[in-house]
C-alpha cells in the first residue's frame, strides 16, 4: 500500500498531530482536505458565527495552498452546520465571497448536532492544476 502523502498548512500542524489526523491527502492530482473550522491559531473556536465562517474558509484556503491548489481548484464541497435554518444566510453570503461566479463546484451541505465546539465545518476535493 503507499503512504498517504500528507499535507499541513505552515504553523497549524500541531493541531492535527495532537488529534491524530491529516488536514490534507494528496493522491494523484486531488487533494483530499479534511474538515476546516473557525479555529483561532490556538485552536479554539471564534465565537461570533460570521467570524468562524470566514476562519474556515481562510484555514480551508492556507491548507489548499499547502497542497499546491486554490478555491477554484475546488471540484465539490460538504458543509456542517449546527443550526442551518439559522446560519445559512450567512454562509451563503461568504459562499457568495469565496464563489463569486460560475461554474461553482457541486456543494452538499449537512445539519448536523455536534461539531466539538464549533458551529460550521467545511471539506472539500480539489484537483492540483499542472
Amino acid at each position: 500500500m503507499a503512504k498517504r502523502d500528507a499535507i499541513f498548512p505552515a504553523g497549524r500542524q500541531d493541531l492535527y498531530v495532537t488529534n491524530s489526523y491529516s488536514a490534507a491527502i494528496r493522491s494523484g492530482d486531488l487533494l483530499f482536505v479534511s474538515g476546516q473550522v473557525g479555529s483561532r491559531s490556538d485552536g479554539s473556536p471564534e465565537p461570533d458565527f460570521d467570524a468562524q465562517v470566514r476562519l474556515a474558509f481562510a484555514n480551508l484556503e492556507a491548507t489548499l495552498q499547502a497542497g499546491g491548489c486554490g478555491l477554484d481548484d475546488i471540484v465539490d464541497v460538504t458543509t456542517f452546520h449546527t443550526d442551518p435554518e439559522n446560519q445559512f444566510a450567512t454562509v451563503l453570503t461568504v459562499k457568495g465571497e469565496v464563489f463569486p461566479e460560475a461554474p461553482y463546484p457541486n456543494w452538499t451541505a449537512l445539519g448536523v448536532n455536534w461539531l466539538a465546539g464549533f458551529d460550521f465545518e467545511i471539506k472539500v476535493i480539489a484537483r492540483i492544476p499542472g
